[in-house]
């Protein structure tokens, strides 16, 4: 397996795991946990996105 696949599965593992986090976030009903597992997928986006951009930039344009 090529670090970019490696990088595209980290950041697809970590959409799906900000999706799991924004569905339990609907779901609390405490206030503060709610924002709280709002913060983490927001957190868990951004690596994600970064992820992503770091396994494009291994791929050989040839």
């Amino acid at each position: 397996m090529s670090v970019a696949d490696e990088s595209g599965g980290r950041a697809q593992q970590l959409r799906a795991k900000v999706q799991e986090i924004e569905e339990a976030a609907e779901r609390a009903a405490d206030p503060e946990k709610r924002q709280r597992l709002k913060e983490e997928a927001r957190r868990l986006k951004e690596q994600s996105r970064q992820q992503g951009s770091r396994g494009s930039e291994n791929i050989d344009p040839i």
